[in-house]
This record gives C-alpha cells, sequence and structure tokens, in this order.
C-alpha cells in the first residue's frame, strides 16, 4: 500500500494545481470580458469636447469632436489592411479652431498613396483619444528622411511635428478626406487569451491524471 501512497499525493497535488490554474484563467476571462464591455461602451459614447492640455492616458478611449485644419505636415505608420493590403496610417498634425496643435490619425491609405500630396484642410474629426503602446526593442527606428515610422510612439510623433502629445484617432471625418480611410478603435486589437490558457491547464490537468493512474496501474502490475 506505502508503494502507492507517493504518486497518489503527487498526482493529487499535480491535478490541484492544474485546475486551480485553469479556474483563475477563467476568472480572469471574466474579469477581461467585462474590461471589453466597459471600453467598448466608452469607445461609442457621446463624444465630448476635446480635454485641457496635460491630458493623461485616464482618459484614453474618450471619444471627442474636434474642428480645425490639418498643417500640411504628416508621419505615415507602416500598416496593412484587410482586403486592402499594404499601406500606411497618416498621422496628421492638427490646429483646432481654439489654437491647439494635436494629433489626428486619419486613417489608411494604400501604399501607393504615399507621395500624395495632401495639403491643409479644414475638417471637422469625430473620434477617440488614444495612447496606443506599439513599440518595444524591436521595432525599427523611423526613417525620418521619407517620413515612414513603425509605430504609433505619439510622444516622439509629437515632437517631430511639434504638437501636444495628445492624439485622435479619427472615427468619421467632416470635409475632404482626401482619399484616406478612418479606421476607428475597436477592441479587437485588445488580446484576450484566458480561455484558451484555462483549456490549456485544463487538458494538462487531464493528462497529469491519466499518467498518475497509468503509473499507478504499473505499480499495480508489479505485485503481481
Amino acid at each position: 500500500m506505502r508503494r502507492y501512497v507517493f504518486p497518489l499525493i503527487l498526482g493529487l497535488v499535480g491535478v490541484a494545481i492544474l485546475l486551480s490554474l485553469g479556474f483563475w484563467q477563467l476568472r480572469r476571462l471574466e474579469w477581461k470580458e467585462s474590461l471589453l464591455g466597459e471600453i467598448t461602451a466608452k469607445i461609442g459614447a457621446d463624444p465630448l469636447p476635446l480635454s485641457a492640455p496635460g491630458a493623461s492616458e485616464e482618459l484614453k478611449y474618450t471619444p471627442v469632436s474636434v474642428a480645425g485644419s490639418t498643417t500640411g505636415q504628416e508621419i505615415l505608420v507602416l500598416t496593412g489592411m484587410q482586403g486592402s493590403g499594404a499601406g500606411y496610417e497618416v498621422i496628421a498634425a492638427f490646429e483646432t479652431a481654439e489654437g491647439r496643435r494635436i494629433l489626428i490619425d486619419r486613417g489608411f491609405v494604400p501604399e501607393d498613396a504615399r507621395r500624395t500630396p495632401r495639403p491643409a484642410v479644414m475638417l471637422t474629426i469625430t473620434g477617440n483619444l488614444h495612447w496606443p503602446h506599439e513599440t518595444d526593442k524591436y521595432t525599427p527606428p523611423p526613417d525620418l528622411a521619407a517620413g515612414v515610422w513603425f509605430a504609433r510612439d505619439v510622444p516622439a510623433i509629437a515632437a517631430q511635428l511639434g504638437t501636444e502629445p495628445l492624439l485622435v484617432v479619427a472615427a468619421s471625418t467632416t470635409g475632404d478626406a482626401q482619399g484616406i480611410t478612418p479606421v476607428p478603435i475597436g477592441i479587437e486589437g485588445i488580446r484576450n487569451e484566458h480561455l484558451n490558457y484555462a483549456i490549456t491547464w485544463f487538458l494538462l490537468a487531464a493528462a497529469w491524471s491519466g499518467m498518475t493512474a497509468f503509473l499507478l496501474w504499473r505499480i499495480r502490475q508489479k505485485q503481481f
């Protein structure tokens, strides 16, 4: 009987740990789905006037409406769009009717529109405040000569274009869109892998249980 004790304890402890990790991921899934629901509601709320200078990331996803003019200064962020292929996200310097200079993510242009002139134009933008975190140690530095960047690095782009470090991602534009397709903020890019993680832990628990049962069977067979 003592030959069964250690494998049985090891099996039970292992299964308990793996099951606890699976249930923890289910709780994380519930939290993440609630958070995504809150973000979705925030994105779709009625637009507000632009916040005061010095706005922080606590206002991320806040819907706003701004009127003013692009300045003709812009940078292009390399990206792609399903159904359109490779292209660029157009980040433009924008001067509001109140005289503030901010950044507007106007949306997507295909690769062949890279050098299309986009002079200053009067626009009314409805969109959302955003502080994307898209840079890491593997992100290439921008090609300043070509005006091409590889991530939306708001502080760096604001310094380059001489604006506040405040980005509005356009959901809709009134005025000459100049061939730019708005790409509204959504929750599609926010990772939610907790269900997959939970399934993985539960499968590992089942495998551990099976291995334990097999080991106990082998011990029993050796007794005969």
